[in-house]
C-alpha cells in the first residue's frame, strides 16, 4: 500500500495547481478513470456477449420446444449452443469483479492510520471541507447535514441519485428488449429453470435496475476516498452502457 500511497501523493502534487486542497480527491477520480479505461475492452466484450445472448433467445426457445419433455437434453443443447457461438453467460460479471481490488485498496488506504510503519499523510487531504478518510457519520457529527462536510455528502448523494435514475431506466430498457427478443415462449426475462443458469440470470435481470440505488448506502458508510471511487465508477458505467448497448 505504501507504493500506491506514494503514487496518489505524487499525482495529487501534479494536480494541486488546478485543484488546490482537493488535489488528492481529483487524483482519486483520475485513478478511477484510469482503472475504467483499463477494463473498457472487457466491458466492450461483455456488451458484445450480452447482445449475442439476446440474439440466441429465439434459438433457445426453439430448443425448449424441441426438448420440452427432456430437461437433460435441453441443458446439453443450450450448453452446446453457447459453446458453438462462443458466448459465456457470466462474461458480463468480469469487468465489475476486476474493479473490486482497486476499491478495497482505496478503502484500506484511507482507513489506516499508518502505512509502512509511518503516519498516513493521505488522511490529511480533503474534498472541500470533508476529510477523505472520513465518513458520512463523521460529517453529521461535525457540523450536521448542512455543515461543510455534510454538504459535500449531499452533493455526492445528489449525483448518485441522478446516475441511479438513468441507470434504472437503461437497465429496464435492456431487460424489456431482451424479453421481447426472447418472444412469447420465454418466461419473463428468460428465467426457465430447465435452461442452465436461467433462473439465476432471470433473478439478476430483475434486480439489476435497482442496483445503482444501493450505491447510496455504500457512499454513506465507506471513507470518502472510496466513496469518490464508487461514484465516479458508477457514473462511468452508466455512460459506458448507454453507448455500448444502444
Amino acid at each position: 500500500m505504501s507504493v500506491f500511497a506514494t503514487l496518489v501523493e505524487q499525482l495529487a502534487d501534479l494536480l494541486r495547481p488546478l485543484f488546490g486542497l482537493s488535489a488528492a480527491a481529483a487524483a482519486i477520480i483520475a485513478f478511477t478513470a484510469l482503472v475504467r479505461l483499463l477494463v473498457h475492452p472487457l466491458s466492450r466484450a461483455a456488451a458484445r456477449g450480452q447482445k449475442a445472448r439476446a440474439a440466441l433467445q429465439p434459438r433457445i426457445a426453439e430448443l425448449r420446444r424441441k426438448h420440452r419433455k427432456n430437461p437433460e437434453k435441453l441443458q446439453k443443447a443450450v450448453l452446446e449452443l453457447h459453446a458453438e457461438e462462443k458466448v459465456s453467460p457470466l462474461s458480463g460479471c468480469l469487468p465489475s469483479l476486476l474493479q473490486l481490488p482497486a476499491f478495497f485498496l482505496l478503502y484500506h488506504l484511507f482507513s489506516s492510520g499508518t502505512i509502512g510503519g509511518e503516519s498516513n499523510t493521505l488522511l490529511t487531504h480533503q474534498l472541500l471541507d470533508a476529510p477523505l478518510g472520513g465518513r458520512w457519520a463523521d460529517a453529521l457529527g461535525d457540523g450536521g447535514v448542512f455543515g461543510g462536510a455534510g454538504l459535500v455528502y449531499l452533493g455526492l448523494f445528489a449525483v448518485v441519485t441522478v446516475v441511479a435514475y438513468f441507470s434504472y431506466r437503461l437497465s429496464r430498457r435492456m431487460t424489456e428488449a431482451s424479453a421481447a427478443m426472447a418472444g412469447a415462449g420465454m418466461a419473463g426475462a428468460g428465467a426457465d429453470p430447465q435452461v442452465p443458469g436461467a433462473a439465476t440470470m432471470g433473478g439478476v435481470m430483475k434486480v439489476m435496475p435497482f442496483m445503482s440505488f444501493f450505491t447510496l448506502v455504500t457512499v454513506a458508510v465507506v471513507p470518502l476516498a472510496a466513496a469518490l471511487y464508487v461514484v465516479t465508477s458508477t457514473t462511468w458505467s452508466v455512460i459506458e452502457r448507454s453507448v455500448l448497448y444502444r
